[in-house]
């Protein structure tokens, strides 16, 4: 090491280092090296040399080095496998990765809107066609269940609805495959060829081909961004129709990957603490009442982004769902050599290549900032009936409390959708349906394989049961 760096764990294997070991519990294993080395550590995994840095109240100085500190190295570099691609930032393509990104802006303000209405369209059909009008108890396993209402929503939403028809046929299939391909996914990102990982490569060419623009192009009232995006590829005669249905596919993923878990873990946190769920009914039936709406069978409910924020506990609870989920990596690579200054009095050497990350399940399992951190608790981030923002270390007010969407300028852009879409789910099934969790299920644990990609699956599937509620 060289003055001034942080104290260095190397592992046993050369190459592998402490991979094996932060991949079977990263948040013990870092936990175990912050004792011992400080809130500063570099540890060698898988050939990377990886600063971790620990004290949330330093995350704003990282954040801020975005010329010395960049995420696109990673993405740019990692998407393109993972998705089958060609690399954006190719000079074939110039221009291409600045456009893309400015497209984001069509999940956001007016474009968020109409997103918003759509999908809750889009929801209210799904819950209509296939659960309304049950007066007994019916059975249903609630990931499956989530999993199927939420991508065939989501994906309704952004893509549009088929010719002469409200479904597209064949949904199913798709989102089987998806969810085979899924499983794969912390494999890719490892970047372990796809001609390794079975028949990965083969469902991968299947789902991409669902996205071949002549079969677009059928599709009626895709989401304004899908819009632009698809006028933005065909500016570039050097991307072919594959790689153009590879760009799309990719968008699938980033709008349900972590969105269906995470509409799970708050409808199974709802389930699990009746008391919650009833508090949060009576918000959703407050609203609805001001709005001149009715809960139960035959209704059809209609809430805008702004009726949606005023759910604080529902909010609340999402963020709680959020906090015990989330387990994302927050990676930036050093352009350069260079001292990384946390304030007046502190800094460490930087190599250039080094990855610095940021790792929030620390955070948000940290006990000085979340009293009882492994506890459900849905009204966690509410004070004096809104929305709680202010969390402390040392005595002193947190930048960044909560981080399930990443940080900076590389924090997730369909955030805001990604939040009105589990608002919405929720309501839909609230104010619709009574739901129980079937006697003797659970619990259900957090699966530790994806730890770092973002929200976390559940290791197993639970029971749960519900009823239309009537009027």
């Amino acid at each position: 090491r060289r003055p001034g760096e942080p104290p260095l764990v190397k592992g046993w294997v050369p190459f592998l280092g402490k991979a094996l070991e932060f991949g079977k519990d990263a948040h013990k294993f870092l936990n175990v090296y912050k004792e011992k080395y400080g809130d500063i550590f570099t540890v060698r995994i898988a050939g990377k040399y990886m600063t971790f840095i620990m004290d949330p109240l330093l995350y704003p100085y990282v954040v801020k080095h975005g010329k010395q500190l960049d995420f696109h190295e990673f993405s740019d570099h990692v998407a393109p496998i993972t998705f089958g691609y060609p690399c954006i930032r190719d000079p074939k393509f110039p221009g291409l990765g600045e456009h893309i990104q400015r497209a984001y802006q069509y999940l956001q303000g007016d474009s968020l809107t109409s997103l918003t209405e759509s999908m809750m369209k889009n929801l209210s059909f799904l819950f209509q066609q296939d659960y309304m009008n049950v007066a007994e108890w019916r059975m249903e396993k609630m990931y499956y269940f989530c999993k199927k209402i939420m991508f065939e929503a989501t994906f309704l939403t952004l893509f549009g609805k088929p010719p002469h028809a409200n479904r597209h046929l064949g949904m199913d299939a798709l989102r089987e495959k998806f969810e085979k391909f899924d499983a794969k996914f912390p494999l890719l990102i490892m970047r372990i060829p796809i001609s390794l990982l079975g028949e990965t490569k083969t469902i991968r060419d299947d789902l991409i081909n669902f996205f071949l623009p002549q079969k677009m192009a059928q599709w009626l009232d895709p989401a304004a961004f899908v819009q632009h995006r698809t006028k933005l590829f065909e500016q570039y005669e050097l991307l072919g129709d594959i790689d153009i249905a590879a760009h799309h596919f990719a968008i699938l993923w980033a709008s349900v990957g972590n969105t269906v878990p995470a509409s799970f873990w708050a409808m199974y946190y709802l389930a699990m603490h009746p008391e919650a769920l009833a508090v949060v009914r009576g918000e959703i039936d407050h609203v609805l009442q001001l709005t001149g709406q009715e809960a139960g069978s035959g209704h059809s409910i209609t809430l805008t982004g702004e009726q949606l924020d005023s759910l604080v506990y529902l909010g609340s609870t999402i963020n709680e769902s959020f906090r015990l989920s989330s387990a994302s990596m927050n990676i930036r690579i050093a352009q350069e050599d260079f001292t990384l200054r946390f304030g007046m009095d502190r800094s460490i050497g930087v190599r250039k290549g080094d990855v610095i990350v940021l790792y929030p399940q620390s955070l948000h399992m940290d006990p000085e900032i979340f009293e009882n951190p492994e506890v459900f608790k849905f009204d966690r981030f509410i004070e004096d009936g809104k929305e709680k923002t202010s969390f402390y270390k040392h005595g002193q007010k947190l930048k960044f409390y909560l981080m399930p969407f990443g940080s900076g300028t590389t924090k997730c852009p369909g955030r805001y959708f990604a939040i009105n879409e589990i608002k919405q789910f929720l309501t839909l099934l609230i104010a619709h349906f009574d739901i129980e969790i079937v006697q003797g299920e659970g619990p259900v644990k957090l699966d530790q394989s994806r730890i770092g990609l973002g929200i976390l699956h559940p290791d197993s599937d639970i029971q749960f049961r519900y009823k239309t509620r009537m009027p």
